[in-house]
């Protein structure tokens, strides 16, 4: 436990604005070793990859235990620290966000994303709510890994189209974190937000280091940078690339 929690301590320090650490997901022990090899200072997995690499759908169809079992075999692969897509706690009540987190630890994970997302099609949780279950993960954390890091995932603007995202949007990002990060979340991920100009809005007035996702027509990661990111998650992107590069050399080899 005292060298997962020297690593968990290292994940958190990775976490800089304007200097964003950037986590090439992945989804199997096997992509672990080559995002390591690659240079990779630390290891994120993603959900959607994740489930699609098992046959599943994303919205926590794939079962906790396997992706538990998953983790702890990327954990094995590799020396870097690694943390974890727990979609949104997998459960209704606030004390199975709890037991997920612990699960995690018990395998190796540094950390978490955790989303406000109902994953049965109910939009956002309100605020108040997801701020019960963020209190509830981060106890758990701190019973057992102290530097463990909550990564408080909000789906506002994800959840609508990149040409409606407005500044109004921007200030329940901000109600959102403020919140978050006072019931013990460590990070703000705003998945699905590409302008720099709202980019920069958040960043600068967001209370926790600001994670943004690779989608298109994003700022490079150099402007990222200039925009005092603090992380950088390539989402299932990179399985993607994975599975056409697999899917063109299958369809070349099959061809007479």
């Amino acid at each position: 436990m005292s060298n997962l929690n020297a690593k968990a301590e290292q994940f958190r320090s990775m976490h800089v604005p304007g200097q964003p650490l950037v986590l090439f997901n992945v989804w199997d022990a096997g992509s672990a070793r080559a995002v390591e090899g690659a240079g990779a200072r630390a290891l994120a997995t993603g959900s959607w990859s994740v489930a699609a690499a098992n046959g599943y759908e994303d919205g926590e169809r794939l079962p906790l235990d396997l992706a538990i079992a998953n983790l702890a075999r990327i954990v094995r692969a590799t020396t870097l620290p690694v943390t974890v897509d727990l979609e949104s706690g997998y459960g209704k009540a606030p004390d199975s966000v709890a037991r997920a987190v612990e699960q995690s630890i018990a395998v190796g994970a540094v950390g978490c994303n955790f989303e406000d997302t109902d994953p049965e099609g109910r939009g956002l949780r309100d605020i108040a709510d997801q701020v019960a279950r963020i209190k509830h993960a981060r106890k758990a954390a701190d019973a057992q890994l102290p530097a463990y890091f909550i990564n408080a995932r909000t789906d506002v603007f994800l959840n609508a189209p990149a040409s409606t995202h407005t500044e109004a949007m921007v200030a329940d990002v901000l109600e959102r974190a403020k919140a978050y990060g006072e019931a013990g979340a460590n990070g703000l991920f705003a998945p699905g937000l590409a302008d720099a100009k709202l980019i920069g809005r958040l960043t600068k007035r967001s209370p926790l280091p600001v994670n943004v996702m690779v989608v298109d027509n994003m700022p490079s990661l150099a402007e990222l940078a200039r925009l005092a990111v603090a992380r950088v998650s390539h989402g299932p992107r990179p399985y993607v690339l994975a599975m056409k590069a697999l899917q063109d050399a299958a369809r070349s080899s099959l061809s007479i």
